[in-house]
């Protein structure tokens, strides 16, 4: 049997600050992760590795399989 249908609830002003409150927390949150994913992926592209002296190969370890 399908459901009668109802009026939403009405949207008081608690309702509205609240609402308002959660997207600005989660607007910083976002902001929060996109700056802290900007500073790792240039804090890893700073990794390099050192230039080696010339004579000696590049070293690779097998694999131990």
């Amino acid at each position: 049997m399908p459901k009668t249908p109802r009026p939403s609830p009405r949207k008081t002003s608690a309702i509205k600050a609240n609402r308002a409150r959660r997207r600005g927390l989660r607007l910083w949150q976002r902001l929060a992760v996109q700056k802290e994913k900007a500073e790792r992926s240039e804090r890893h592209a700073g990794l390099g590795r050192d230039p080696l002296p010339p004579g000696r190969p590049w070293l690779r370890r097998p694999s131990r399989r």
